[in-house]
C-alpha cells in the first residue's frame, strides 16, 4: 500500500515506499524484518499533529495497532494498542470509571505518539503523559520484540522520539475518574504574571493565553470537583468550542491576513471572548478541545524560575515580529519528571508556546522567541518547530548520552532513522550516511 503522507497542519509531506497497517504486534515485526531485507527504512506513524519531521516516514510507515478493542483495564493501570487515539481512550476509561490524570490541549494523538513527543498538559504538581508510562511493548530494528517494565530502557523510551524501535503497545497508570471545575476569565496581563506562582499553587491546573499587542490574558483554571452535573450544555459548548473556538477564531484570523493593522483590536476582541465561561464536565471535556483552524507552533520549555525572563523576552519579539498575527502565546507550568529526553526532566518548568495561521510567515518572529527562549536553557518541544541541533541539545539533557548510546545498541544501522532524528540526536554510529 503506498500513498502521499502529510502531517495535520500540512507544512510536513512525503511518500512512503509503502505503508503497513499492523493489527497486531506479530505484523509490525514482519514489517521491519522485510524493511530490513531490503534496506529501508522504517517509521510509525500517529496522527500527524507534530509540526516537526519527527514522524515523517522516508521508507515503510508502519500504522501500529490501533483497535479499542484491544485496551484491558487492569486495576488502576490500563493496556493500550499503541495506535489507539487519546480520544478513544478517554472514553472507554471513563467507562471503566477510570481517567489519565493530566492531557494536553487535544486528544488527536495516538497514545504512542503522545508520550513518544512529551506531549504534556499544564498543573504545577502534576506531569506529561509519558510520565505514566508503567510498561512498553515495542519492535526492535532486528525485527525482535521487547517487553519494558522498568529500568534505564524504560526511562529511555518513556519519550522515545521513535528513536528506539515501534511501539505496539503502552501500559499507562490511570486514576479514578474526575470531573473539572472549569473557570475561564480575561485578567490584565501585569496581574496574571505577578499572582502567576500563587495561581499555580492554589489551583490543580492553570495557564493562560496571551495575544500579542494587548495588555490581557485569558486565564484557564481546572480544579478537580465533587461536583458531577456539567453546568455547560451542549449548545453552550458548541457556541464555545465550535462557534468562537473554530468557526469565529477562523474568520479572525482571515480578517488580520486581509488587514493587518487591525490586529490589535482583534486580538483584543479575542483574548476577551475567549475566557469567559464557568463550567464542570469530565475531566477529558475539560482539558480537551477541538482545534479546526490549522496553525504552526513552537514551544519551549524553561526553568520555573525563568518564566517572567523569558515572557518578557518573548513579548518583545512579538512586537517587533508579530504584528500581524492572530494567535495567542500560551503558557503552562508542569512539575519535574525523570524521562530521560522529556521537556521537564529534573526540574519544574514553564512552557511558553507560540503560534501562527497555517500557511502564514512564521520564521522571523520563531527564530526571535527561539534566541529568547534557548538562552535560558530552553529545551524545545520534539514535535514543535525549532532549528536546534544534537550539540545545542547534548547539555541541556543529563541523559542525552546515554539515550544515543542506547539508540546506536539497539538500532545500529539507523533503521528507524529520519531527517529530524539526525538532526536532533545524530546519526547512529554504524549507519551508512
Amino acid at each position: 500500500m503506498t500513498g502521499r503522507w502529510r502531517n495535520w497542519a500540512g507544512n510536513q509531506r512525503t511518500r512512503p515506499v509503502r505503508t503497513v497497517r499492523a493489527r497486531d504486534t506479530g505484523e509490525v515485526a514482519d514489517a521491519v524484518r522485510a524493511a530490513a531485507l531490503t534496506g529501508l527504512r522504517v517509521k510509525a506513524l500517529g496522527s500527524g499533529h507534530s509540526f516537526t519531521g519527527i514522524g515523517v516516514p522516508d521508507g515503510v510507515a508502519i500504522r501500529p495497532p490501533s483497535d479499542p478493542a484491544g485496551i484491558r483495564v487492569d486495576g488502576d493501570l490500563v493496556h493500550v494498542p499503541a495506535g489507539v487515539g487519546l480520544r478513544e481512550l478517554n472514553r472507554r476509561l471513563w467507562a471503566h470509571g477510570r481517567a489519565l490524570p493530566n492531557l494536553g490541549d487535544i486528544e488527536q494523538q495516538t497514545v504512542a505518539g503522545a508520550i513518544s513527543t512529551g506531549t504534556h498538559g499544564t498543573g504545577a504538581g502534576y506531569r506529561s503523559i509519558a510520565d505514566g508510562v508503567r510498561g512498553l511493548e515495542v519492535v526492535l530494528a532486528d525485527g525482535t520484540v521487547r517487553r519494558v517494565t522498568e529500568g534505564p530502557l524504560l526511562d529511555a523510551a518513556r519519550v522515545g522520539l521513535g528513536a528506539l524501535g515501534v511501539i505496539t503497545e503502552v501500559t499507562l497508570a490511570t486514576v479514578p475518574a474526575f470531573h473539572l471545575h472549569a473557570l475561564e476569565s480575561a485578567r490584565p496581563l501585569p496581574e496574571v504574571l505577578e499572582g502567576l506562582d500563587d495561581l499555580a499553587a492554589r489551583h490543580d491546573h492553570v495557564e493562560f493565553y496571551w495575544f500579542p499587542h494587548t495588555e490581557v490574558a485569558a486565564l484557564k483554571v481546572n480544579d478537580r470537583t465533587d461536583e458531577r452535573e456539567p453546568r455547560r450544555g451542549r449548545a453552550a459548548a458548541w457556541i464555545g468550542d465550535e462557534l468562537l473556538g473554530n468557526a469565529g477564531f477562523g474568520l479572525v484570523c482571515r480578517a488580520g491576513e486581509l488587514l493587518p493593522p487591525l490586529v490589535p483590536r482583534l486580538n483584543a476582541v479575542l483574548a476577551g471572548r475567549m475566557a469567559s465561561a464557568e463550567y464542570v464536565g469530565r475531566s477529558y471535556e475539560v482539558f480537551c478541545s477541538p482545534r479546526r483552524v490549522r496553525f504552526l507552533e513552537m514551544e519551549y520549555a524553561v526553568p520555573r524560575e525563568a518564566l517572567p525572563e523569558a515572557f518578557a523576552g518573548l513579548r518583545a519579539a512579538a512586537e517587533r515580529h508579530a504584528r500581524d498575527v492572530t494567535f495567542p502565546v500560551e503558557v503552562r507550568v508542569l512539575g519535574g519528571d525523570d524521562a530521560w529526553l522529556s521537556t521537564a526532566h529534573g526540574r519544574d518548568t514553564a512552557y511558553l508556546a507560540v503560534h501562527v495561521h497555517s500557511g502564514r510567515p512564521h520564521d522571523a518572529y520563531f527564530g526571535a522567541v527561539e534566541s529568547v527562549l534557548s538562552a535560558l536553557d530552553g529545551r524545545p518541544h520534539w514535535g514543535k518547530l525549532h532549528g536546534m541541533t544534537a550539540a545545542q541539545l547534548r547539555p541541556r539533557y543529563p541523559h542525552f548520552d546515554a539515550f544515543v548510546e542506547t539508540r546506536d545498541r539497539l538500532d545500529p544501522e539507523g533503521r528507524f532513522r529520519n531527517a529530524y532524528l539526525d538532526r536532533v540526536l545524530g546519526v547512529p554510529c554504524a549507519s551508512p550516511t
